[in-house]
C-alpha cells in the first residue's frame, strides 16, 4: 500500500459515523444462555469481543469460561437493535443503558 493510499484509508476511517446499538452473543451448546450488551460502535464490537475472548482476557468470567469450553465456532453474534446517534454523550449512554436493559429482560439474558 502506498503512503498516500494509507493516509487516505486512515482519514476515511476517522471520518466514519459511529453506529450505536445493542448486540447479543449466543452459544449453540447452551441454547438457553444469551449475553446482551450495548455498544457505541456496532461495526467494531464483534472483533473486539472475539479478540479478548480468544486471548482469555474478557472481563466477564462466565462468558470467558463458556468460550474456553466450547470454542469460537459455537458462538454467534447478533445485532438486536441499531440506534440513532445522539448529539449528547450523556443521552447516548442513557439510551444505550435503557435499551440494553430492555433486551436483557426480554431475552432473560446476562449483561456483558
Amino acid at each position: 500500500m502506498q503512503s498516500q493510499d494509507r493516509k487516505a484509508a486512515i482519514a476515511d476511517y476517522k471520518k466514519r459515523e459511529d453506529e450505536p446499538g445493542i448486540y447479543a452473543l449466543r452459544c449453540a451448546a447452551l441454547p438457553d444462555t444469551v449475553w446482551v450488551g450495548p455498544t457505541p460502535t456496532l461495526d467494531t464490537i464483534q472483533n473486539r469481543l472475539w479478540f479478548s475472548l480468544r486471548h482469555g482476557g474478557h472481563t466477564h468470567r462466565g462468558l470467558q469460561a463458556v468460550w474456553a469450553a466450547h470454542g469460537a465456532d459455537a458462538f454467534t453474534f447478533e445485532v438486536l437493535e441499531r440506534l440513532e446517534p445522539e448529539e449528547s454523550p450523556y443521552l447516548a449512554r442513557a439510551q444505550l443503558k435503557n435499551r440494553a436493559a430492555h433486551w436483557r429482560a426480554a431475552l432473560k439474558a446476562e449483561a456483558i
